[in-house]
């Protein structure tokens, strides 16, 4: 390996030109005597640089080295930062090397923000119908209808006849998103939480008060199976119903299922609907009414229901058709106290898509009284209801179809026919008394 310099020369060991010797040593060798043991190596105070060494003094007296500012010693301290807007300047971190150290990852939030935007995305494609009606519920429809902003009041069941008809809502379409829009029904307790039963009843007539308890719920419960039931409701068979009542009713009201005429038709005992013709919009059914209990002056017990049933529709398979071409099973007037198949008041038909589909509403009024016997002079069933009267108010049902079922008429569809001559009324007002009886004219209703 070449060096960079030369060592200091030897002494000339008299081979001076001259003849002279400056070590004075003569011709002998001054380091013929000296020994290289351990002693003498630990003992020297100046030691030989490497070769390496010698070289790179060499070439950096000339060529001074760069400093890459890469390696660093654990004894050099980086050099100060300069702060800006008040912020902690960030120092290299190295290790015991001085190599420096990756910093630390921030926690990463994109990705599992992203991951749940995917899974909202791909839920709400799952029930478009869904979203949509939450959507129209807290934006959309409040923005189209700013009359919506202040919704009709909600009361409770009732608890004695009001004086007076429930206020008019603001005239809206009803749709599949917005069954009750435009009705009071709207703000209406849903289900049996819409029939009022009297609290802690009273011993009456030969009952205790245990007893008189016991047959209003009997009687609640006829009225919601007779009623209420989604499956009876969307076209099924009272079954529910026919089993609470006594034996000879049981017969009297199966003929009007097999046989109904305009003498005797189920609607007068059953609300149901054909589902060729009109769809419940779902199984909420809006109701107002109450319970009353009184002696039959028989030493039995009296218990009178007045309630109204309001059912929100949408069309069925066959509504245009059945529309333009009824076929009632009848020719005979509609008895006493029919609605009518053409409410008025509304507005012009939208675009029929499931959320927009155009509905409709029909609103029926039951008074009803059962009968409970002394049973220790009558003979009777005391866990079976004896009907002792009946009486019914169709709101937007065709008068002069007799086939079971309740036939509402949709603005969708054009109603064919005359219309319709018997007075106007008000099938939310509740402040009268049904008639017992009637000159059988169809006539309209002012609200549906």
């Amino acid at each position: 390996m070449p060096i960079a310099e030369d060592p200091e020369p030897r002494p000339s060991e008299g081979r001076d030109p001259d003849g002279a010797d400056p070590s004075g040593a003569g011709s002998k060798d001054p380091f013929a005597d000296l020994v290289l043991d351990e002693e003498f190596v630990k003992g020297a105070t100046v030691k030989e640089q490497a070769g390496r060494t010698r070289m790179l003094a060499a070439r950096w007296k000339h060529t001074p080295p760069v400093d890459p500012g890469g390696r660093r010693s654990v004894n050099d301290r980086p050099a100060k930062a300069k702060r800006r807007f008040g912020r902690k300047p960030k120092l290299a971190v190295v290790d015991p090397w001085g190599n420096p150290r990756p910093r630390r990852r921030r926690v990463e939030w994109r990705a599992p923000l992203y991951l749940v935007l995917v899974v909202a995305v791909l839920l709400a494609a799952f029930n478009v119908d869904s979203l949509k009606f939450w959507y129209s519920t807290h934006y959309g429809y409040a923005a189209d209808h700013p009359a919506s902003a202040n919704p009709v009041p909600t009361v409770g069941a009732e608890t004695a006849r009001p004086t007076a008809a429930p206020p008019k809502a603001a005239e809206k379409q009803p749709t599949v998103d917005h069954p009750w829009a435009g009705s009071p029904a709207e703000g209406w307790p849903a289900g049996a939480a819409g029939i009022d039963v009297p609290k802690d009843p009273q011993a009456t007539g030969v009952f205790s008060a245990e007893q008189v308890a016991a047959q209003l719920k009997l009687v609640g419960d006829y009225l919601a199976a007779a009623n209420l039931d989604p499956r009876l409701v969307a076209g099924g068979s009272p079954d529910a119903a026919l089993a609470l009542m006594d034996e000879k009713g049981r017969e009297v009201v199966a003929k009007t299922l097999t046989a109904p005429s305009a003498q005797g038709d189920a609607t007068s005992w059953f609300t149901r609907f054909d589902p060729r013709e009109a769809i419940p919009v779902s199984d909420t059914v809006k109701v107002q009414g109450r319970i009353s209990y009184e002696s039959d002056g028989d030493k039995g017990v009296l218990v009178k229901t007045d309630v109204t049933y309001v059912y929100a529709l949408r069309p069925g398979p066959e509504a245009g058709k059945r529309a333009a071409s009824p076929k009632p099973s009848a020719s005979r007037p509609a008895p006493a106290g029919s609605g009518t198949a053409k409410p008025v008041g509304l507005v012009v038909p939208a675009a029929d898509a499931p959320g927009d589909t155009w509905t409709t509403r029909t609103i029926v009024r039951r008074v009803v009284a059962f009968r409970f016997y002394d049973p220790k002079r009558f003979r009777v069933d005391p866990a079976k209801l004896v009907i002792a009267d009946s009486n019914s108010d169709f709101g937007n049902s065709a008068c002069d179809t007799y086939d079971g079922y309740l036939h509402p008429q949709f603005d969708q569809f054009a109603p064919v026919g005359q219309d319709p001559t018997g007075p106007a009324s008000d099938p939310y007002d509740r402040t009268k008394d049904l008639p017992d009886n009637g000159d059988g004219s169809c006539g309209t209703v002012t609200r549906n």
